[in-house]
């Protein structure tokens, strides 16, 4: 596979725990389908609730085309500027992977723990609720839901104890030890 855009060959590295392939040359990273939601879940397992949604909402994105052409089926890149993170990324319509420049996926993790951070502390019961659905009926496996639903529960937890000290004070007098 050649570089989208340098044409050099790219090569095989693992990537938090993830093979994924890279240019030696500008450093850049092809994720094929699925790969950066691995890659963001080994990185910081708090985020695992939030998905990385580049084709779910069209209302969030907005593309434009590129130069640049697929590693692996040589077709056409789309740049893609989603939701309010200023970061661009390029994808492929054909097989749903993904490129990231050298230090986009570093921009991508700051923008998730942001809007992290915002959902939990403004959206948490929506978000619950969503994710309690998505158990059911989500794009992953009824496991990587119900992992994420458990995320968000522990997640609430730390909100509420560090929102409401003195509460968590007496629930933890009042448990049997």
């Amino acid at each position: 596979m050649e570089c989208p855009n340098d044409q050099e060959y790219l090569e095989k590295i693992l990537f938090h725990n993830v093979e994924v392939d890279y240019c030696p040359r500008c450093l850049g990273v092809w994720f094929d389908k699925d790969e950066l939601r691995l890659a963001k879940d080994h990185k910081d397992q708090q985020l695992n609730w939030v998905d990385v949604d580049l084709w779910r909402d069209k209302s969030k994105f907005k593309i434009f085309k590129t130069e640049k052409h697929c590693p692996v089926d040589r077709a056409g890149l789309q740049e893609v500027s989603y939701d309010q993170s200023k970061t661009k990324v390029d994808f492929c319509k054909m097989c749903q992977g993904i490129w990231l420049d050298r230090g986009e996926f570093k921009q991508i993790m700051n923008y998730l723990k942001n809007k992290s951070d915002y959902e939990i502390l403004h959206r948490y019961s929506k978000n619950l609720v969503k994710q309690l659905w998505e158990v059911f009926s989500g794009p992953n496996t009824f496991r990587e839901e119900l992992e994420d639903f458990l995320t968000l529960l522990k997640l609430f937890n730390y909100k509420f104890m560090a929102q409401h000290p003195h509460l968590n004070m007496l629930i933890e007098d009042e448990l049997p030890k």
